[in-house]
């Protein structure tokens, strides 16, 4: 036997083979059978070629990752990974050979595993190079950190004061999360630990987590994988082992404002030691399908690779340049010595040996396994330096924001046998800036409070939960809003000292009334057959609205003429509606009459309110790299939840309903017996429209309900080498 695949009934591959490198180039070759479209255009995302084949619209992305030089990285690391880690750089090898035969497979004539986009593009899959994973990962996650929000909190800073940068503090529209729970045998059925949750992440069509089960003699895991990275690496299972991530929200990136000159040799950057520096510089080239090729100007000073700006500023002439520090480009390690490790672990103590080597993106990573132990700790690599790096872009020129080392990774235990992360503030604090609300995570720490003993089958209640705490500060505010003629007072927003002005509030109408007093009635849960929650969600956009139209925000309303990519985390809406609990909870905003202004939307509401429930029009918006008018957004689902609710289907008030991030995947894993885990990922196994397990998941999905977890090889159906 070299390697064999196996199907179960939702198409899942499971993969045995009798090395560990046989089964990495297996893996790849059966992930391009099922993906071929999605690998090409992760490939394609590395290097910064999207736009030759996928148009204008991803020439901003791929001036990033040229810019930022990620697919000169991935070669760094790879490089260095033969050095340092010769067998695993061998199994890195192995998939990217994998995937080159299961490409050749899917484009010949006679294929029975077809990838229709290569056709309708007219595209012929690339090679793979052995440091095209690597690229694949570094692509993938060099905004999981968010460093534009250093750009968001300048901004805002500037132009509303140094105080808006706590308002409008909290998990911005290009963040990242997740939900994860570990439950100690002590709390379950069994006596075994259980852990569970669910990435949040953008929702692609293919999936961007692949269900999978690698098996040799040297280990038998299953897992969700990323497409076009070998191994398990986030969400895994051993049979005595198992492990589970969440975002760290960990600030691990930093940003310098550059003084750069050109000179008649090339560039040079002002750096902190009060001299001019030569700074590496060289041009490429974009091909942009449709259009003229552009060409890129490359720079990198000694801090990092420019990614905004040069010598003569921003696209509109703004004097700026920044670069940016990222570990990977630092230290040339991906941290892809932990995976063959995680693999072969067995107990707790492994993983956490294997995490040691982990580097991006950081993480809270939660484990268990068969003897009771257990894990909760932060893996990953965070610079030391100043506090001022992790608030805004710093001033190359002057001395003080250098790195200075890593910080030990925190550690963590349990309260009362359960952990829970939901990137609230936990272990990874003190190395970060900005996380999440801990409403999710009061509210699965409460649901499992609420039972002394769980089971693998109960976990999907928690996955599901649609309670929205974070609507009681917009409802504290309908609840002040009376039918009666009262007297109000606005703050000027000139300064502190000038005296209020007294206002007549005016009355409700009767059908703002009525609203007000169906919303204060409503059990605020965020279920898509609730008219309910289509009304409070209708009313929170008009506030946001509202409040961002305000002349007193609008100084922040015009973002600065950084890069196309960085702009969802520079936009004025979704700032205000994902910060709108500080906004309406602040002692003063800016002189800005909050209560006339709830009850302006909830009079337009009321005279305007939502023809039918939520899930109406919170509806699932997947990307798609070819969307064609049968996968409209007005043909996909509706969704229950909420960017709050333990079910984070993610909308952007004063935008849109529709929720382009959710749960990437849900989990269970249980230590008492794996055969006993659960699974589902938003749409299927297999990335080919067309074929009977593309969206097979979906319906489980939607109803929250989990696929089994089949190990038992004789329980598979074993697939011909066709």
């Amino acid at each position: 036997m070299s390697a064999e695949t196996y199907r179960d009934a939702w198409g899942i591959p499971h993969l045995r083979a009798d090395t560990p490198r046989e089964l990495a180039r297996a893996q790849g070759r059966v992930t391009a059978r099922d993906r071929a479209w999605q690998l090409e255009v992760e490939r394609h995302r590395a290097q910064g070629t999207s736009a030759s084949f996928l148009g204008p619209e991803a020439l901003s992305w791929d001036r990033l990752a040229r810019r930022a030089r990620l697919a000169d990285t991935a070669r760094r690391c790879f490089t260095a990974l033969e050095q340092k880690d010769p067998e695993t750089a061998a199994w890195v090898r192995a998939y990217a050979d994998g995937v080159n035969e299961g490409l050749t497979e899917t484009t010949h004539p006679t294929s029975t595993h077809p990838a229709p986009e290569f056709a309708r593009t007219g595209l012929a899959p690339g090679h793979w190079d052995p440091w095209t994973p690597l690229g694949v990962w570094l692509a993938t996650h060099i905004l999981f950190a968010g460093f534009p929000a250093k750009l968001w909190r300048e901004h805002v800073a500037t132009h509303l004061g140094p105080e808006a940068v706590a308002l409008f503090a909290a998990d911005g529209p290009g963040t990242a999360g997740s939900n994860g729970w570990l439950v100690s045998g002590e709390r379950t059925t069994t006596g075994h630990a259980l852990i569970a949750g669910d990435p949040h992440r953008f929702i692609e069509d293919p999936g961007v987590y692949q269900q999978i089960h690698l098996s040799c003699p040297e280990f038998d895991v299953v897992g969700l994988a990323v497409p076009g990275v070998p191994g398990v690496a986030h969400f895994g299972h051993t049979g005595t082992v198992a492990w589970a991530i969440t975002n760290a929200m960990a600030d691990y990136q930093d940003l310098y404002r550059e003084r750069l000159r050109r000179t008649g040799a090339g560039v040079e950057a002002l750096g902190p030691d009060g001299t001019w520096h030569r700074a590496a510089r060289h041009t490429e080239t974009i091909h942009v399908a449709g259009e003229d090729t552009v060409e890129v100007e490359i720079i990198e000073t000694d801090r990092g690779p420019v990614i905004a700006g040069g010598p003569e500023g921003l696209d509109d002439g703004t004097p700026a340049a920044l670069s940016l520090r990222y570990p990977p480009r630092v230290t040339a390690d991906l941290g892809f010595g932990a995976l063959l490790p995680l693999l072969r672990a067995r107990r707790v103590a492994d993983v956490d040996r294997a995490l040691d080597a982990w580097a991006e993106p950081v993480n809270v990573v939660q484990a268990a396994d068969t003897e009771g132990g257990l894990l909760h700790r932060v893996a990953g690599r965070v610079p030391v330096r100043p506090a001022a790096n992790g608030l805004r872009p710093v001033p190359a020129w002057e001395p003080g924001h250098e790195w200075t080392g890593w910080h030990t990774p925190p550690r963590a235990g349990l309260t009362e046998g359960v952990a829970v992360m939901a990137n609230q503030r936990g272990p990874a604090t003190p190395l970060g800036v900005e996380f999440a609300a801990p409403h999710r995570a009061d509210r699965i720490a409460a649901l499992l409070a609420g039972k002394e003993r769980w089971s693998a089958s109960d976990m999907p209640t928690i996955h599901t939960d649609t309670h929205l705490a974070s609507a009681a500060p917009l409802l504290d505010h309908l609840a002040t809003l009376t039918t009666e003629t009262t007297p109000t007072t606005e703050t000027t927003p000139t300064t502190e000292t000038t005296p209020t002005t007294a206002t007549t509030a005016p009355p409700l109408t009767p059908k703002a009334a009525a609203l007000r007093d169906r919303l204060l009635a409503w059990d605020r849960r965020m279920d898509a057959d609730s008219a309910d929650a289509a009304a409070y969600a209708a009313v929170r956009s008009a506030v946001v609205r509202r409040l961002a139209a305000h002349p007193a925000l609008a100084p922040a309303a015009v973002a600065p003429a950084y890069p196309e990519v960085l702009q969802p985390w520079l936009a004025l809406v979704p700032r205000v509606a994902y910060a709108l609990e500080h906004l309406l909870r602040a002692d003063d905003l800016y002189g800005i009459d909050r209560a006339a202004t709830v009850r302006a939307a909830l009079e337009e509401i009321a005279g305007r309110p939502p023809a039918g429930p939520w899930g109406d029009t919170h509806r699932l918006a997947p990307w798609r790299a070819l969307p064609t008018a049968a996968t409209a957004h007005g043909d996909e689902p509706g969704l229950s939840g909420d960017h709050d609710c333990v079910l984070c289907t993610s909308p952007v008030p004063g935008l849109t309903d529709r929720a382009a991030r959710g749960p990437a995947a849900r989990y269970v894993w249980d230590l008492a017996d794996r055969e006993n885990s659960r699974w589902v990922v938003p749409h299927g196994a297999s990335g080919v429209p067309g074929s009977p397990h593309h969206r097979d998941q979906q319906l489980l999905w939607l109803d929250g309900e989990l696929a089994p977890v089949v190990t038992d090889f004789d329980r598979l159906t074993k697939e011909s080498d066709d």
